[in-house]
């Protein structure tokens, strides 16, 4: 058996590492808002939770690299190059980078998106 000892740091005030949390109750829904916590940012990529309130919405951008969204909670839509995807939880798709996509709210939803560099 080692004598390495764990010692837990932050990732970020909210989600510290080497203990165990819960995605979905880490972001809370709120009334005609989109909320958005990152997980973790640096410079190989960033993991953010996000909760959408029904109708909510990001709108059409571009990101420089691949994104992959997974659905935690509810349903959304997301749209790539004009093409429309619904999604539940469990579900997931990847937003390849540089092409035009958007997250619509259909319901309250919570998702997942996670960008590596």
């Amino acid at each position: 058996m080692s004598d390495f000892k764990f010692a837990p740091k932050q990732a970020n005030k909210n989600f510290p590492i080497g203990e165990k949390f819960s995605m979905t109750e880490k972001v809370q829904y709120a009334e005609g808002s989109v909320v958005s916590k990152i997980i973790i940012r640096n410079e190989r990529g960033n993991v953010t939770l996000f909760a959408f309130d029904k109708g909510e919405f990001l709108s059409e951008h571009t990101a420089p690299y691949d994104a992959i969204v997974q659905v935690l909670d509810g349903r959304g839509q997301v749209v790539i190059d004009g093409n429309p995807f619904d999604l539940e939880t469990g579900e997931s798709i990847i937003m390849p980078a540089n092409i035009r996509h958007a997250v619509h709210a259909t319901e309250q939803f919570k998702m997942l998106l996670t960008m590596i560099k």
